[in-house]
């Protein structure tokens, strides 16, 4: 999966929306309900570098891995820093994001979350 993948993955999922934000626009943002779940940053020399959120467990087994490492300031959170999402399986890759999303949609309110879920007519 690449990044361009990745991003569709990001954005298809219900509620998720991104935007640029950092000096200038540095970091691809995705988010529900105005919470974070993933992240690209855009600027070298970590140009596409990709963090998600995990569960602690998860959290120590993606760090013993080559390539991915704590997210700068937001690791003490358990984000992970994947280097290369080329380097990840894909399935593994989805089910981490999926993962993130779920995590952060269950943190919002009943009423939000129904808002969110509810099909566009």
């Amino acid at each position: 999966m690449n990044t361009s993948e990745l991003q569709h993955y990001c954005s298809q999922f219900p509620g998720a929306e991104h935007q640029l934000v950092g000096p200038p626009g540095n970091v691809l943002v995705y988010g529900v309900g105005d919470k974070q779940f993933a992240y690209f940053k855009l600027s070298d020399p970590e140009k596409w570098r990709f963090s998600i959120r995990t569960t602690p467990e998860r959290f120590l087994e993606l760090t013993d891995m080559p390539g991915i490492k704590p997210a700068r300031y937001l690791g003490r959170f358990h984000w992970v820093t994947i280097v290369d999402v080329r380097s990840m399986p894909p399935d593994y890759l989805q089910e981490l994001v999926s993962w993130s999303y779920n995590k952060v949609l269950a943190s919002l309110s009943k009423t939000r979350q129904a808002q969110l879920l509810q099909p566009s007519a």
